[in-house]
């Protein structure tokens, strides 16, 4: 067993691991590390020798493995170039939304200079797999909704099609971020229904609840909900 894992375990909390599994569905490997914990490691083990095999031994046995794997990502001192071979790497065997997503938040040094990156994350979208894509959508939402991205974003959007939920649920997300940054260019999308209806009134049911949108922009979204 290697130190990474070893640490995982005495670090684990069964209380924690039951309420964790109930937001993270049809994943049986959980072993209830805290997300705080899951960075101290990943940032005590980055750029060592130790992290390093840990990084390349994939795929991980557990959950709590691959959050400190994703959390370690944002922490290495690796170029671009590097970092993107390892988050290539990553990917294929990412299989929650949790993971997806924390990687994302934790890659800022990576999404530094966004245009250097944005042909890979543009590129994700056309993956078969589906956290894959996920990532890439939600590294657009998170980095490139902004006048220089918008177009591209809408255009590479509503070419995707997919029923996976959590690809789905990523689309909405992205569309009511889009509302919040970029809305004429946004509003468009919603008013000619170029969403299918349950990511259509999904996204709507998102904006409406941020606080970002004005009481007016969510009174006519509700207008615009498909029934």
């Amino acid at each position: 067993m290697n130190k990474i894992l070893e640490e995982i375990i005495l670090n684990k909390d069964e209380g924690y691991k039951d309420f964790h599994s109930r937001l993270v569905p049809n994943i049986d490997n959980i072993l209830g590390l805290r997300g705080p914990l899951a960075k101290q490691i990943a940032k005590k083990y980055a750029n060592t020798d130790t992290g390093n095999d840990f990084l390349d031994s994939l795929p991980h046995n557990y959950y709590d493995e691959s959050l400190v794997h994703g959390y370690m990502l944002g922490y290495l001192k690796s170029d671009t170039d590097a970092l993107k071979s390892r988050i290539i790497d990553f990917l294929p065997y990412v299989d929650n939304w949790a993971v997806c997503d924390t990687t994302v938040c934790g890659l800022k040094k990576f999404f530094k200079n966004p245009d250097s990156v944005s042909d890979f994350i543009f590129s994700c979208l056309k993956s078969d797999k589906a956290y894959t894509v996920r990532f890439g959508l939600v590294s657009l939402l998170s980095y490139y909704i902004n006048d220089k991205y918008i177009d591209r974003v809408i255009e590479s959007t509503l070419k995707l099609k997919s029923d996976e939920y959590y690809i789905k649920m990523a689309i909405a997300w992205l569309y009511s971020v889009c509302l919040v940054k970029q809305y004429d260019k946004a509003i468009k999308v919603i008013e000619n229904k170029l969403l299918d209806k349950w990511t259509h009134n999904k996204a709507i049911q998102k904006s409406i609840e941020s606080f970002r949108i004005t009481r007016e922009q969510k009174e006519y979204l509700r207008t615009l909900k498909i029934k």
